[in-house]
């Protein structure tokens, strides 16, 4: 993924990954609720979004649709999470996570399921 995206940005991408196309209004209420932002925030945020490639507009209404689907976007995330963090090593970070959390059997078990899938 080219397009990098900072956490504000997300927040906006994350309304549209949730409920699909939306207006501008739309998320402006939504964001207002969730974070508290007003209007000219989510807008700007909306703008930026879309000179980087990220969102679409149509009219009428300003009609916001997600160029980036959520599951590119987390993997661009974990991987830059992997380099800066873990020197690239997936396993360190892997350990990481299990070393830190509680985790339900139920959990436990979908990680084995996944980790067999892989091998």
């Amino acid at each position: 993924m080219d397009v990098k995206l900072f956490d504000s940005e997300l927040k906006v991408m994350d309304v549209l990954w949730r409920e699909g196309d939306a207006t501008a209004k739309h998320i402006s209420n939504v964001l207002k609720e969730e974070v508290g932002w007003n209007m000219n925030t989510t807008y700007t945020l909306i703008k930026r979004c879309i000179k980087k490639g990220a969102i679409e507009r149509s009219e009428p209404n300003f009609m916001c649709h997600a160029l980036i689907p959520k599951e590119e976007v987390q993997e661009a995330e974990t991987e830059e999470l992997i380099n800066k963090i873990y020197d690239g090593s997936a396993d360190k970070l892997f350990a990481a996570l299990l070393g830190r959390k509680k985790l339900s059997k139920e959990q436990i078990g979908n990680l084995r399921k996944m980790v067999e899938e892989l091998e």
